[in-house]
């Protein structure tokens, strides 16, 4: 099966543009139950943020990790958040150090403000996790939704995140 541009659009996105278009999948809903696939090719290289549903108060994306994984030490000030790992395992940190290595079905729970990062084991393969999160994109306008330990803005694809090019391996699916 040929990956097709659809399905990877919107892992190539910009931070910015991630979140516009989780809000703009919030807004077309209406109100009505979204049904969505987990199913997502796997990286050779890089990271990959898939908006599967949204609503004004809860989003879901899919995150594949060829390796890497969010490496800078950051909070989400307005959104409490959870990963439950599909495939593979990451180690999560906080502010003082290791917290816990996760592995398949299970999961953590991060309160806004929580200071975290983590990176995926990588002789457990390729990471895949389920993200759900809550946006409160009322206060979204008036604050940053990401920030580095010293409270400023860092963007999810900075260099500062350690982001690296995403590259798709060939015929390799969660799901």
């Amino acid at each position: 099966m040929k990956l097709e541009a659809k399905e990877m659009e919107s892992a190539r996105d910009s931070s910015l543009l991630l979140r516009e278009k989780l809000s703009a999948l919030a807004a077309s809903n209406k109100g009505r139950p979204q049904a969505f696939r987990m199913r997502t090719p796997l990286l050779a290289q890089g990271r990959a943020n898939i908006p599967v549903a949204a609503t004004e108060d809860l989003t879901v994306m899919v995150k594949v990790y060829a390796s890497g994984g969010e490496n800078g030490l950051h909070a989400h000030p307005t959104e409490d958040h959870s990963f439950v790992i599909l495939q593979g395992a990451a180690t999560f940190y906080d502010q003082d150090g290791e917290m816990a290595t996760l592995h398949a079905h299970e999961g953590i729970l991060i309160p806004k403000g929580s200071l975290y990062r983590f990176h995926s084991v990588e002789s457990a393969g390729p990471l895949v996790m389920l993200r759900v999160g809550t946006p409160n994109y009322a206060l979204q306008g008036k604050a940053s939704t990401r920030v580095n330990p010293s409270g400023e803005y860092m963007q999810g694809d900075s260099k500062e995140n350690r982001t690296v090019e995403m590259k798709v391996l060939e015929d390799a699916y969660f799901g």
